[in-house]
């Protein structure tokens, strides 16, 4: 009998009761979704897509959870390698709300714009292929909280915080009692497979339409500000010591506008080589023992779409009269 996703998720301890759950969206290491547990009641956090969600359900069956134990379903964004599989997996979850930020409600309940600006950036085909077909939610499952509201769980009191930069509609978790933060994008990526005996290495995520640098570096702060301990990203999951990854963050966050700048009227393969050029170099320096090959298909898409996100940025940022 031939495996699938639910009967191998991988389900991984991040400490304070919070657990990984490996999506397998595009690759195993790649997209995370996580599971909250306080008390009696349990919450997830971001769904990836689809095809995820046998595994997000096998995962509450393997902590010994049951589907009705879940109260929330936050979205830290609406993109739809966090947001994809919300739909679907809501199906499941009888008790649950789906906590979305007021730019990404409406989306949620009626997908269709979500879809087609997703299908613009990967074409039919490979839209389809990754994502399948959009499930709206009930707008009366829709809780949308304000910026610095506090949502309990469990008895847990957890933080909403807006954070824009890499999109509008982007809110952060605080978990003060766990003493973690759930960043989605606005901590930006960092793939287990370039950890060294350096720590993880952590670049930002630029892709299309909302980027915004100032935003973006102001996000980063505002969560280092928290005091957190410990990050858990969607890509991937938990990394500690936010202050020096934070000095990572702003100096790739200056860099990739740099490269923007100084390519806008190249094409966008140029821009690409640029980008895959510059980190090639921060993983090779950070340490990472890792086959270049390997390393080159791990930064590929990210390089992609961030070059497609920077050149939005380019054709629509405010520009001196």
């Amino acid at each position: 009998m031939t495996e699938t996703f639910a009967d191998t998720a991988r389900v991984d301890a991040c400490g304070g009761h919070i657990y990984s759950v490996d999506t397998h969206y595009v690759r195993p290491g790649l997209d995370a979704s996580h599971i909250m547990v306080a008390g009696d009641e349990v919450a997830f956090v971001d769904t990836g897509v689809n095809s995820s969600v046998p595994g997000l359900l096998a995962a509450l069956s393997q902590l010994k959870l049951a589907p009705e134990a879940v109260r929330y379903v936050f979205l830290t964004h609406i993109h739809l390698d966090h947001a994809g599989g919300a739909g679907l997996l809501m199906k499941a979850l009888p008790n649950a709300e789906l906590v979305v930020h007021p730019r990404g409600s409406w989306h949620m309940a009626s997908p269709a714009k979500l879809v087609a600006g997703a299908t613009a950036v990967y074409g039919e085909e490979r839209f389809r292929a990754l994502y399948g077909e959009i499930e709206p939610v009930p707008k009366s499952r829709l809780k949308i909280p304000k910026d610095g509201d506090i949502i309990t769980l469990g008895g847990r009191s957890l933080e909403v915080i807006y954070t824009e930069g890499h999109a509008r509609h982007h809110y952060c978790l605080w978990h003060p009692d766990a003493g973690g933060i759930f960043t989605g994008d606005s901590f930006g990526i960092s793939y287990r497979v370039f950890d060294s005996a350096n720590g993880a290495l952590v670049f930002p995520t630029t892709t299309p339409v909302h980027f915004d640098p100032e935003a973006a570096h102001a996000s980063v702060d505002r969560i280092v500000d928290t005091g957190a301990r410990f990050a858990i990203l969607t890509h991937y999951s938990r990394v500690d010591g936010l202050p020096s990854l934070a000095k990572q963050l702003h100096r790739d966050l200056d860099a990739f506008v740099d490269i923007a700048l100084s390519h806008e009227h190249a094409d966008d393969d140029v821009m690409e080589r640029a980008l895959m050029a510059y980190l090639v170099q921060r993983v090779d320096d950070h340490g990472v023992s890792i086959a270049p090959s390997l390393r080159d298909e791990w930064l590929a898409m990210d390089v992609k779409l961030n070059v497609q996100g920077l050149r939005h940025w380019l054709a629509t940022r405010p520009t001196e009269a």
